[in-house]
């Protein structure tokens, strides 16, 4: 009775024990902060637009070359190839991780041929062995269950990750597009103005011929000429390493880019609607992949808690041995064990992984609050920049107006010996100067949109594309 009562007592006090090292798991598992605790649901951006936010916003700047480069790049780009090779692996370590829920179960076979010699007698034998061995770890504290989460986490984090890849290469292939549309641009204004300068070259030449002006004009404008040159070497330059540029994101060999069709740079469509800054969190994939971080890092820290305190396995095996293969089906010995094992003295490590994870959460939170906040500079820096940009590109195209109105009188006044060739010169350096810089501004313009759509993030279905890459790349 005594020991019965003692049994009891001792089944009592495990199951107190095991009790209160649930609940102190529980307990140690750090809470999770508030998402939405950097900003608050009501706040706005400095500045918005009527049009409803578009996920395919490149579609609205109605540039079918635009398009085909980048339904191209969202098929064959090696970074997207790359995010895709990375959430592959992340999907199997996931499936891994659901492995600890299941048992293992093993099978192993053996042959044994043995052969003594006694006396000058020699003796053989042979033995084989069949055998099968289950085993089936108990989740008492979680511990499996939360590197299973933190594996699915993981894995958002990972998907989230490609959207925020595909967002990066679809910006960076419409501001490479727009710079060279610009360089074409340019190409041509300094072609037109080359013409100009030759013509004017020519005027100039006879009127020295006939005495009328001095050598002097006749080499400054010789000059000018010659600049056009030089600047015309250096846009095809920009040209060429712009195509190579392109191409590279389109996952060709560069100097291969096909003729692209050349298109101007037209008015902006108008400004999407920014809405309130909180939606930003589930707008932005980044940033949804920050916060799945900070998940996935807590789930580490619960697991790692859990490591600390015993665990409970099941194991049962089933074996046979026989002389020869027909008969080693016949007798079978089983066996059925359960094995607690409990930690210690492991000098400190277990506590210290413990430690070691519950910084790494703490700094994945540090990372999504910097994220969210860097988010919302992001969209206020390119609203801010657009909407200066605007006012610096309506003053540029009033001076290039006022500038050829100037010209045509100064060089007018020239032609009656009423001005020296000085201000002429000057008169048109400035109008040319301005003829570039009208085109420069334009393509900043499309950069800071570019961006303003990049920062308010979204997204769209992504499919895989099956078809193979080009054996040169």
């Amino acid at each position: 009775m005594r020991n019965n009562r003692l049994r009891a007592s001792g089944l009592t006090i495990t199951w107190l024990a095991l009790l209160t090292m649930i609940f102190v798991c529980m307990a140690c598992t750090p809470p999770l902060p508030d998402p939405h605790k950097p900003i608050t649901s009501t706040e706005v951006f400095s500045a918005t637009g009527d049009l409803p936010f578009e996920e395919r916003w490149w579609t609205l700047f109605e540039d079918e070359t635009l398009n085909g480069l980048i339904n191209k790049a969202h098929q064959k780009n090696l970074t997207l190839q790359i995010a895709w090779n990375r959430l592959d692996r992340s999907m199997a370590l996931s499936r891994q991780s659901r492995s600890g829920f299941f048992p293992t179960l093993s099978a192993d076979a053996s042959a044994t041929s043995s052969r003594t010699k006694t006396a000058g007698v020699t003796n053989s034998s042979e033995l084989y062995g069949l055998g099968l061995a289950a085993t089936y770890e108990l989740d008492l504290w979680g511990r499996i269950r939360a590197q299973n989460q933190s594996a699915s986490f993981e894995l958002q984090a990972t998907a989230e990750d490609l959207k925020t890849a595909y967002l990066t290469i679809t910006a960076e292939v419409a501001a490479t597009w727009y710079q060279l549309v610009e360089q074409y641009g340019q190409r041509q204004v300094i072609l037109d103005q080359t013409r100009v300068n030759s013509q004017t070259l020519e005027l100039i030449t006879l009127q020295f011929r006939t005495g009328k002006i001095g050598i002097a004009d006749v080499l400054q404008q010789r000059q000018l000429v010659e600049r056009n040159r030089g600047e015309l070497a250096q846009t095809k330059s920009a040209i060429s390493l712009l195509e190579n540029q392109l191409a590279i994101l389109l996952a060709e060999e560069p100097g291969q880019l096909a003729n692209l069709e050349q298109a101007p740079l037209k008015a902006l469509p108008p400004r999407p609607a920014t809405g309130l800054k909180v939606e930003l969190l589930e707008r932005r994939p980044d940033i949804i992949s920050a916060w799945y971080s900070v998940l996935a890092a807590n789930q580490q820290t619960r697991a790692a808690i859990a490591d600390r305190f015993p665990k409970l396995t099941l194991g049962a095996t089933a074996g046979s041995t026989a002389v020869d293969t027909a008969n080693i089906l016949d007798d079978w010995t089983t066996r059925l064990v359960s094995n607690l094992i409990a930690p210690i003295i492991d000098g400190g490590r277990r506590r210290a992984e413990v430690t070691r994870n519950r910084a790494l959460t703490e700094e994945a939170v540090n990372i999504y609050g910097q994220k969210v906040l860097q988010a919302i500079a992001e969209v206020e820096e390119a609203l801010i920049r657009e909407q200066r940009q605007t006012e610096y590109l309506e003053s540029l195209e009033k001076q290039l107006q006022l500038a050829e109105t100037a010209t045509d009188s100064i060089r007018d006044r020239y032609t009656k010996g009423a001005e020296d060739y000085q201000r002429v010169l000057t008169s048109i350096l400035s109008q040319q100067n301005l003829q570039r810089s009208v085109l420069t501004a334009r393509r900043q313009l499309y950069e800071y949109r570019i961006a303003l759509y990049r920062a308010l993030g979204g997204g769209w279905p992504l499919t895989r594309s099956a078809e193979p890459l080009d054996q040169k790349t």
